[in-house]
């Protein structure tokens, strides 16, 4: 059965898209640690990110630096910061995360929660910056 980030990628399920090519996608987490907390997966399912080969581990980082450095521009913070968990979802993924302190990208804080208009506003913030 197909990862809920497959079913993402094809359409099937809704999301805050960001931005993609023809090996990547990126999209806003729905449950964020911070305005702008982006995820970026490879639309290729693979279950953990290290088993990707080198040369697609490195292009998706490529892609998600600047997606990163358009996310530093337009949501007020210091860094963006990255974490690779890989355990909620069997499909590769890094999370971007807007952080002013080291805390902030601490997954066992409450999640924010915004409107479908706020979400959308984020979304379109972020694409807007490319």
């Amino acid at each position: 059965m197909a990862s809920i980030f497959s079913r993402i990628v094809n359409g099937d399920i809704p999301c805050y898209k960001i931005a993609e090519d023809d090996r990547f996608f990126a999209f806003l987490d729905i449950n964020p640690l911070a305005k702008g907390h982006t995820l970026v997966i490879p639309k290729r399912e693979i279950d953990y990110l290290f088993d990707l080969p080198e040369e697609e581990l490195a292009a998706m980082m490529v892609f998600a630096r600047k997606i990163a450095l358009v996310i530093g521009k337009v949501i007020p913070c210091k860094r963006v910061g990255v974490a690779v968990i890989g355990l909620e979802v069997p499909h590769a993924h890094i999370h971007l995360v807007p952080i002013n302190d080291i805390y902030d990208i601490d997954f066992k804080r409450p999640k924010l929660k915004f409107t479908q208009d706020e979400f959308l506003a984020i979304a379109e913030s972020i694409r807007t910056g490319f």
